[in-house]
C-alpha cells in the first residue's frame, strides 16, 4: 500500500507538470552516452546533430526532446509540448524531419516473462515502479523499456528512491541529459497500452507507471539507424539520368 500510494502521489504531480525543468548539458563520465550515442546530421549541416543513433537499443532518438512544441498538436498549454496520448502518438507518427519519416513514441515490453507485471516495486523487478534496468538490480541493463534504459543506463541518472524504497537518494533526478536538447524533467509517453491507459516514464523521479487521462511530453524515436535510410527513388532516377547523359556525351565525342 505504501508503494502504491507513493506512486499515485508522484503521478499526480507529473500530470500537472509541476516539476518540469529543462536541462541543457551532458555530464561527461555519467552513463554510457559518450560511447553508445552516435550523432546523425539530418539537415546537411555537419556542425550540428539532429538525431542520435543508440548503438545498444538499435534505435535513433530525435535530439530535441521536446520537438512537439509549436506543432499543431501542442494544444493543451500551447508552447509547452504537453499533450494527451492520442495527440502525442499522432505527432510522432506524422513527424517528417527533412525527409526522414517513420518516427514513433518509445516502446517497452515486460521486464521479465511474457506479460506485464503491474506490481509496484522499488527494486526494478516489476514493470511498474522505480529502478527498472538500473545498475545493481536483478535486470540491470535490460533493454525492455527504451526510456528506462535511456534514463538509467545511457544517461546514468538515479531514481528518487533506491532499491529498498528509501528516498530521496543523493543525486536523484535528471542530472544528465547527455547530448539532447529541451529535455523536460517530467513524464513522457510511451506508445504502449497498459491495463488502465498508457505506459509512461517520468524523467524526474525515474518511475515507469501506467496512467490515463493525463498530459505528458513526447520523445520521437525511430527504429534502426537513420544513416541507413535508402536514398529516395527520385534521387536515384535523377542520378541515372545524369549518368546516361554523360554516356551520350562520351559517345558523341568519340
Amino acid at each position: 500500500m505504501k508503494a502504491r500510494l507513493m506512486g499515485a502521489v508522484c503521478t499526480g504531480l507529473f500530470s500537472f507538470g509541476l516539476v518540469s525543468v529543462a536541462h541543457a548539458a551532458g555530464v561527461s563520465g555519467q552513463g554510457t552516452w559518450e560511447t553508445t550515442l552516435q550523432g546523425r546530421d539530418l539537415d546537411g549541416n555537419a556542425a550540428t546533430y539532429e538525431a542520435y543513433y543508440d548503438t545498444t537499443l538499435d534505435i535513433t532518438w530525435l535530439a530535441d526532446a521536446n520537438a512537439a512544441v509549436g506543432s499543431i498538436y501542442d494544444t493543451h498549454i500551447p508552447g509547452t509540448g504537453l499533450m494527451e496520448w492520442a495527440l502525442a502518438d499522432t505527432w510522432a507518427s506524422n513527424l517528417n524531419v527533412n525527409g526522414i519519416t517513420g518516427w514513433r513514441l518509445p516502446t517497452l515490453g515486460p521486464i521479465w516473462g511474457p506479460t506485464f507485471d503491474y506490481t509496484f516495486n522499488f527494486d526494478g523487478t516489476a514493470d511498474r515502479g522505480y529502478n527498472i534496468s538500473a545498475p545493481g538490480t536483478a535486470y540491470a541493463g535490460s533493454t525492455a523499456s527504451e526510456m528506462a534504459h535511456l534514463f538509467y543506463n545511457t544517461l546514468g541518472n538515479l531514481a528518487y528512491y533506491d532499491t529498498s524504497g528509501t528516498g530521496p537518494q543523493p543525486g536523484w533526478g535528471l542530472t544528465n541529459t547527455g547530448p539532447f536538447s529541451n529535455f523536460q524533467s517530467d513524464d513522457y509517453w510511451s506508445g504502449v497500452k497498459s491495463f488502465d491507459g498508457w505506459w509512461d516514464f517520468a524523467f524526474n523521479y525515474g518511475i515507469q507507471n501506467s496512467v490515463s487521462g493525463t498530459y505528458s511530453y513526447a520523445l520521437a524515436v525511430r527504429d534502426g539507424d537513420v544513416s541507413a535510410v535508402p536514398v529516395p527513388a527520385a534521387i536515384w532516377l535523377f542520378g541515372s539520368g545524369l549518368i546516361g547523359l554523360a554516356g551520350m556525351a562520351r559517345r558523341k565525342a568519340a
